[in-house]
């Protein structure tokens, strides 16, 4: 008999100076593909590409101890306005390396050796799962579809992130 998926609570942030909720297309893309795959939406945002104000939606997120996973879409680049990796790095207990890599490695499939100027990050932070992607919509498909979906799977073996957030499991269940 298989386990039921235990639903996260997930929190989208796009980064960007010209994105609204009408133009958001890779927010709303990882909005439909966490609930599709049986997940809630605890909250979403969009902020300019600002250091500051990408930290204190962050870290207010990961204080919250009804959200599990804080996805970020945007401001990974090379441009000088680009400041994720700058603003969240700082807030992680422990950063997954193996993300990134394997975000690249999946990437390189779909734009070869641009690839490289992706600076997507992930990491745990107070019990909470955080994942930095880049902005583009294929960016987010790429990384819910090739990472995220089974990563935040709790019935995902051997091993998940789920189950590191999910208050009564601690674990890798």
């Amino acid at each position: 008999m298989s386990e039921p998926m235990l639903p996260l609570a997930i929190a989208v942030l796009t980064i960007s100076d010209t994105r609204t909720e009408a133009t958001d297309r890779s927010g709303q893309s990882l909005v439909e593909r966490l609930t599709a795959a049986g997940h809630r939406l605890a909250d979403r945002k969009i902020v300019p590409d600002d250091i500051y104000r990408i930290r204190a939606v962050v870290s207010g997120w990961i204080a919250d101890p009804d959200i599990q996973v804080v996805l970020t879409t945007g401001g990974t680049g090379f441009t000088g306005r680009d400041s994720t990796p700058e603003a969240v790095k700082v807030l992680l207990d422990k950063e997954i390396e193996g993300f990134g890599e394997l975000f690249r490695h999946l990437s390189w499939q779909e734009i070869a050796s641009s690839t490289v100027q992706s600076r997507c990050l992930g990491g745990l932070a107070n019990a909470t799962v955080v994942f930095c992607l880049p902005g583009s919509t294929g960016a987010c498909r790429t990384g819910w579809d090739g990472i995220l979906a089974e990563q935040l799977d709790s019935r995902h073996k051997p091993c998940n992130f789920a189950n590191l957030v999910i208050p009564e499991r601690g674990q890798h269940g």
